[in-house]
């Protein structure tokens, strides 16, 4: 059977010279461009890809959204504020953007999603028929799960949910989101497991397989791997995924038949 085609559904790309908010996680001090990143999709034989809002920008969408403008084998999420306007939202979504990125993994407090900027901001995702894009702390999850189902989006949640390593697949995040996963609104990417090692990364990807089948599994390289640039590549990235899901099948569905269906259908 011949190896099943991939879309690439986490990366970022950035010029050195785009506008840091303060006290970033880090700094890169170089450029990954546009065309840095389309050229390592063609190089792997990746067709499609999704880039990612990055926390280091803030709502400094603009390198992004035009790189969507010129390249429609992409499909995007951004950082906005919650009291973005729905015209603005529109525009987006007419230059290929998809979804809103809660980056909310780092934050001291989290911000209150229950209250009114935020359900407007999440009624006003759910009626362009965008995704909420949830990065943050496993032990977080439970009470964002909560809030996000109830606003009636669609979620999909960053990195295997980030689990606390001291816990696993023991951790109430990890079992929230399986529980989320199984109402059928709810998607999980497998990626960035080099940031969490090998081992972990391969328990949370066969406990998800094990508990809900790869129905509503996504795959990510989270090129171009910021602050592990000399330790990971792409070609690994790809090879991380063929050992978290050995089976040909269930990658296609993971790799392909579920990135096409949730980010280029419309």
């Amino acid at each position: 059977m011949n190896e099943p085609p991939l879309v690439d559904c986490h990366a970022h790309v950035w010029t050195r010279d785009m506008p840091f908010i303060d006290n970033p996680r880090h700094t890169p001090d170089y450029d990954f461009t546009a065309e840095d990143y389309l050229r390592q999709l063609d190089e792997h034989g990746v067709q499609l890809a999704v880039l990612a809002g990055a926390s280091l920008f803030g709502d400094y969408n603009d390198y992004a959204i035009e790189t969507l403008r010129r390249h429609r084998r992409l499909r995007g999420t951004v950082v906005v504020k919650p009291s973005v306007e729905r015209m603005v939202l529109e525009d987006m979504k007419q230059n290929g953007v998809v979804g809103i990125r809660l980056m909310f993994r780092g934050l001291a407090t989290l911000p209150d999603i229950s209250g009114y900027e935020y359900r407007r901001l999440l009624r006003r995702v759910r009626d362009l028929g965008w995704h909420v894009h949830l990065h943050t702390e496993g032990a977080r999850l439970p009470a964002l799960i909560e809030v996000l189902e109830s606003a009636g989006v669609t979620l999909v949640i960053d990195h295997f949910g980030t689990p606390d390593p001291r816990k696993g697949i023991e951790c109430d995040g990890f079992r929230r989101m399986i529980r989320s996963i199984e109402k059928g609104n709810t998607w999980v990417k497998l990626s960035a497991g080099y940031r969490i090692g090998d081992t972990a990364a391969a328990t949370y990807a066969r406990e998800l397989l094990r508990r809900v089948g790869p129905d509503r599994l996504l795959w990510a390289s989270d090129s171009p791997f910021a602050s592990f640039e000399s330790s990971m590549s792409y070609r690994k990235a790809i090879e991380d995924f063929h050992a978290w899901v050995p089976d040909t099948l269930a990658r296609r569905k993971i790799g392909a038949d579920n990135p096409l269906r949730l980010y280029f259908s419309a």
